[in-house]
């Protein structure tokens, strides 16, 4: 008689068998699992009935639940072996490669900190993105403020390309009272370019950039970011077709109410008695850009631009008081952003 190979069972057979069924004329034999919790999926024959009489105790099949949880916890402690190997010295020393930040490799500008000591004239510079809105970018403000008198000029364009920037950056050097000697910036392409090293140079202005792992070179205009323009003209995307109107708003308003009424921090240096240079912010140093501007043209000759006088800005700001000036500056940018008409974001 010819033999065949034994045959496990089906998945509708193995699963009646688990639950207790046994068919009356199943031909099949029954099966029950491995061991006791053995994740596998095969089956053997149940045990024959001892001579003695005693019947073998069944093992309980493990309930899905429990090995799915079982499971979990094997992989989580081998996830967790494997953190812990990549974290070891050993691992990093093998695996794991650190290089330092490379200096980029142009000509233009020269690489150092600027160095006014006490004279105005050196400003700072950054660029500053009003966001995105379905892949559509937004307007562009600018930020340019002097070193020692924090005399602030902010501008708002289309783009950062040299169309939009070479006239906004005239305008700017324009709108400072005094002479511009020199021009700092991070090593962003809209400055670090030929367009805006000719302009630069046609003016005869020194052109400097930012150092590379020397965070604190633009720190001056990077503040003026947070405390001015996200101040005043929030996070929110502002389409670039506006981009004239703020100028606008920033030329005729809010540039005047920033140099000749907005107070400033200034900082004194002090040496503490282990030699260490420390800055401390004084009630008294709380001044405004013109009254710091006044201070340093009583110790310091000051080269302002043709046809303007620090007397005549002096009047200027007290034909105004400082809260009349606000108020004028607030209702100009509510009228501002009321003109404004943003598209509708897509569902």
């Amino acid at each position: 008689m010819k033999k065949h190979p034994r045959q496990l069972p089906s998945a509708s057979a193995t699963s009646r068998v688990s639950r207790g069924f046994r068919g009356i004329n199943a031909k099949q034999p029954t099966f029950i699992p491995r061991s006791p919790g053995h994740p596998s999926g095969r089956h053997l024959p149940r045990c024959k009935k001892p001579e003695n009489g005693v019947k073998p105790t069944r093992p309980k099949p493990l309930k899905q639940p429990l090995l799915l949880a079982a499971l979990r916890r094997d992989s989580l402690a081998l996830m967790c072996r494997k953190l812990t190997l990549r974290k070891s010295a050993g691992y990093q020393a093998q695996r794991v490669r650190f290089t330092k930040t490379r200096p980029v490799c142009n000509a233009i500008g020269v690489r150092k900190a600027p160095s006014p000591e006490g004279r105005v004239g050196f400003v700072r510079i950054d660029t500053v993105h009003q966001g995105d809105q379905d892949g559509v970018k937004g307007v562009y403000h600018i930020t340019c403020v002097d070193a020692v008198s924090q005399w602030q000029v902010e501008a708002c364009v289309e783009g950062i390309s040299e169309a939009f920037l070479l006239p906004v950056l005239a305008l700017i050097i324009d709108q400072f009272p005094f002479v511009i000697v020199g021009f700092h910036s991070d090593n962003g392409s809209e400055y670090i370019n030929h367009h805006v090293a000719c302009l630069l140079e046609k003016l005869r202005i020194e052109q400097t950039k930012s150092r590379s792992r020397h965070s604190n070179d633009n720190a001056l205009a990077e503040s003026k970011n947070a405390s001015v323009v996200r101040k005043h003209m929030g996070y929110d995307h502002i389409p670039q077709a506006y981009a004239k109107p703020i100028n606008t708003f920033y030329q005729k308003t809010f540039n005047l109410w920033l140099n000749l009424h907005r107070p400033c921090l200034f900082a004194t240096a002090i040496t503490n008695d282990k030699g260490k240079t420390v800055k401390r912010y004084k009630p008294q140093d709380v001044k405004t850009p013109l009254e710091r501007l006044t201070a340093l043209a009583a110790h310091n000759p000051i080269a302002f631009q043709s046809g303007i006088t620090l007397e005549a800005l002096q009047a200027q700001a007290k034909s105004q008081t400082d809260l009349a000036a606000a108020q004028a500056m607030q209702r100009a940018k509510r009228e501002l952003f009321a003109s404004f008409v943003k598209p509708k974001r897509r569902a």
